[in-house]
């Protein structure tokens, strides 16, 4: 029996090569009826709300990259977290009972604010972000979220709320299960976590052009300084992709690079096409929506109006419980 899932992402700039082998290329193993994919602008605020970007430019950005790395509308609910309003409704609810301790023991709370000096991140909104996650989650009475292992306190944080809810009142909410999946940490120009806060990310949307820039751009083995010098693919940035895009010759690729049979450069260029290749589809259907954003837009719209059904309908039962209302 499919399960009803939920996962999303926040719209601070264009996917790259990161977000699709971490979570799109999973997202779409589980598309189905019961299957929702959030754009979040909402948490999107709760680090952003300084940066003077327009979320109203970045969620079509991100829903071009949700379309062309092959989320089906017609199989999923992909909807805009803003665009029904029961989120936010949920979230005041949640708000009342989640214990302030709860919020902050949460692990990457603190890390967070540690990783991002620049910001001012000592806010109501930053701290209660966990409540806003539980209300995206519970709304839809998602059985299972699928998320990494580092995920996995914040999942029991909404299973956590979900219980404190269902006892104080009564039972309206689900608890939802992990599915645990793999969410490699794709290395980036630099060797770096791919990121757009490190500028070392390779985007959907970039052009082959810029593609093959980029990869030839790329840090290699630091200890390899001459071509006789013998290799160590483990730390390599361009041998992680050999392994994602050219799985098949990637042992062969790994064994002359450490006998010094092979240069970076050859390496580089053998790891471009194919991942060229398998980029390719992606920015041609991306292309062709850059000139239908119109229609972009209302598919986003009409995802949105379905999930708004299912919304309101447990928001309902909640508000009943609570006994809010008249």
């Amino acid at each position: 029996m499919t399960k009803r899932i939920l996962s999303g992402m926040r719209p601070t700039g264009k996917l790259h090569v990161g977000h699709l082998l971490g979570a799109l290329e999973n997202w779409k193993k589980f598309e189905g009826p019961d299957s929702y994919f959030m754009i979040a602008d909402w948490h999107a605020l709760t680090t952003e709300y300084a940066s003077g970007m327009s979320f109203k430019d970045t969620v079509l950005e991100i829903m071009m990259d949700y379309l062309a790395a092959g989320l089906d509308p017609n199989k999923c609910t992909i909807f805009l977290q803003s665009l029904v309003p029961e989120h936010t409704e949920l979230t005041l609810i949640l708000s009342m009972i989640t214990p302030l301790s709860w919020l902050e023991r949460n692990p990457t709370y603190k890390d967070q604010i540690k990783e991002q000096p620049d910001k001012d991140l000592h806010t109501y909104g930053f701290l209660g972000y966990p409540v806003l996650q539980a209300a995206d989650i519970l709304l839809y009475q998602a059985e299972a979220v699928p998320v990494g292992e580092d995920q996995l306190p914040h999942l029991e944080l909404t299973r956590e709320i979900a219980r404190r809810f269902n006892h104080l009142y009564k039972p309206v909410f689900t608890e939802p299960e992990a599915i645990l999946t793999q969410t490699p940490k794709v290395p980036g120009l630099d060797g770096r976590k791919m990121s757009k806060s490190y500028g070392n990310a390779i985007y959907l949307s970039d052009s082959p052009e810029i593609v093959d820039k980029k990869v030839m751009q790329m840090v290699t083995d630091p200890a390899r300084k001459r071509r006789e010098d013998k290799g160590h693919p483990e730390v390599c940035p361009v041998y992680y992709f050999h392994t994602v895009v050219n799985r098949e010759n990637a042992d062969i690729v790994a064994k002359e690079c450490r006998n010094a049979e092979r240069g970076c450069v050859e390496c580089k260029r053998e790891m471009l096409k194919h991942l060229a290749e398998f980029i390719k589809p992606i920015y041609e259907r991306r292309k062709q929506l850059e000139s239908q954003r119109e229609r972009v837009r209302e598919i986003l719209i009409e995802g949105s109006k379905r999930a708004h059904v299912i919304a309101q309908k447990t928001f309902e039962t909640a508000k009943d419980a609570v006994g809010i209302g008249i």
